[in-house]
């Protein structure tokens, strides 16, 4: 049977690691641009401004437990030498989008997925226009994109807000965005008709947990603002769909959820009963935004916690009819939980997490990144098995310290990660009959990795001659990788030596 005909195969990115160009075209800042640099077990800073004039930097981002600023502090860029925003210049896609299509379409891509920077459409995230400057670049993006025969899919928000409401409303912990985000969807819904007919409403919408900071502009994240954050951004999300079924038809609106199944270390039922309540609490997510209600067991856990949902007349039943037209997800690998010796060896990467350790079965990385051969099927079986539709893996790949040697990249590494997961979904279409939209390689062109904030992990089969520090001509050059997929594309997943 293999992969339909009309498969979508090519890659993704995020604006706040690729796009740079974050002072021109009347773009207003976001979360992400005071956000500086960091690096493998060095975390990455929120810089921000005391009442006072003083000013500080605190790791409000993945991999650190901090959830809060001082109080009265306001998140900011500072002037310091010392002090280097990634997201400023990144991969520098603002000045360089042709030729990156370009290459992407020779490659043999029929779809690529962007996010849009919020703060560029609406600079504070509510003026009362849009920004026609940062709406006219992304229609010649998405025009540059059809030119190739390449299907753009937009996420709407994708680990950036306007930095102003961030700081005015304490992000998506106030109601005030539910609106200024439906405002903003169907703004972009009007302006890029006929240029786009797939969107996302919230990148990896499960890692507010993780990052609160990061994936919905929390200043200060106590569990309550979290849950009410998560409310919000689940409204703001059904309203958009709704008003896309009714004015906008031809769209299709799809959730984005960060997945990758938990297995339990042993056999013993305790490990099976953490394994089973580590993977709800990713999947309750999705069971809001795919079936429209929350699950009991979360009701139950928000009870025992002593959270209250911030639940309006008619609230419910807009998360019922808003639910999304497809389910697409990250995959970048698996993880491993257990109840027993504290000894064994700490997952990493993208096997870490709170009681996550190491699996003995995987190799790793030197970010402690594990290749798990089976990690699609198993993911897209549980999936479907729990939703019943329409499936799009929109986000995988593998980072990597490259060498760059006589003009190319020799990646075999991330041949060997591509194969494996194209492999294991084939496998899941083929013999368990999932109906799976298409794949997007995550990071297609080199671009800032989000959780280090640096260059040198690199996921790309297109190189782009930058350092940690935006510094290099910018040059785009084609790795191993580049020409395998191709190879792969051209025979529709079939060739895969």
């Amino acid at each position: 049977m293999g992969f339909s005909k009309d498969f979508f195969w090519g890659g993704a990115t995020a604006s706040n690691q690729y796009e740079g160009g974050v002072f021109e075209g009347g773009a207003g800042l976001s979360t992400a641009d005071v956000m500086t640099n960091g690096a493998h077990k060095v975390p990455r800073q929120v810089t921000y401004r005391m009442p006072d004039g003083s000013w500080g930097k605190a790791p409000l981002c993945f991999h650190s437990s901090l959830r809060h600023l001082p109080e009265g502090a306001q998140a900011c860029l500072v002037d310091d030498p010392d002090i280097y925003y990634p997201s400023h210049i990144a991969s520098d896609f603002y000045h360089h989008y042709k030729e990156d299509i370009r290459l992407c379409a020779e490659e043999g891509f029929n779809c690529l997925r962007f996010s849009l920077k919020w703060s560029r459409i609406f600079p504070n995230g509510d003026d009362a226009k849009p920004n026609q400057a940062g709406i006219d670049y992304y229609r010649d993006v998405f025009k540059t994109c059809r030119d190739y025969g390449i299907e753009p899919l937009v996420t709407l928000d994708h680990y950036e807000n306007p930095l102003s409401l961030a700081n005015r409303f304490n992000g998506w912990d106030s109601r005030y965005l539910v609106d200024q985000f439906v405002k903003y969807a169907t703004t972009c819904f009007d302006a890029f008709d006929g240029l786009v007919t797939y969107y996302l409403t919230f990148n990896e919408i499960n890692c507010i947990e993780f990052a609160p900071f990061v994936t919905a502009g929390l200043i200060h994240a106590d569990p309550q603002n979290i849950a009410n954050a998560t409310f919000h951004q689940f409204l703001a999300s059904a309203k958009t769909v709704i008003a896309a079924h009714n004015y906008w038809p031809q769209l299709s609106i799809g959730m984005m959820l960060a997945a990758g199944p938990v297995y339990a270390y042993t056999c013993d039922p305790n490990d099976q009963l953490a394994a089973l309540k580590a993977n709800d609490s990713k999947y309750f997510y999705s069971d809001v935004q795919m079936l429209g209600f929350y699950p009991a067991y979360k009701l139950a856990e928000y009870d025992r916690e002593g959270i209250t949902l911030p639940i309006l007349p008619g609230d419910l039943e807009t998360l019922e009819e808003g639910i999304c037209d497809f389910l697409s997800f990250s995959l970048y690998g698996s993880n491993v939980i257990t109840t027993h010796d504290d000894s064994l060896e700490a997952g990493e990467g993208n096997g870490g997490g709170i009681g996550m350790v190491a699996n003995p079965y995987l190799k790793t990385n030197a970010w402690g990144w594990a290749t798990d051969p089976q990690t699609q099927r198993i993911t897209l079986n549980e999936l479907y098995n729990r939703y019943h539709c329409d499936l799009w893996c929109v986000e995988s790949g593998i980072g990597w310290n490259d060498e760059f040697v006589d003009g190319t990249v020799h990646d075999d590494y991330r041949i060997d990660y591509m194969r494996a997961n194209i492999k294991s979904m084939k496998d899941a279409v083929e013999l368990d009959g999932i109906p799976l939209m298409g794949y997007l390689y995550w990071g297609c062109v080199d671009m800032v990795s989000n959780g280090e904030g640096e260059m040198a992990k690199r996921y790309g089969q297109i190189y782009v001659d930058a350092d940690n520090y935006g510094q290099g001509t910018m040059k785009r050059s084609l790795k191993d990788s580049y020409h395998w997929y191709k190879k792969v594309i051209e025979s529709n997943g079939e060739d895969l030596d």
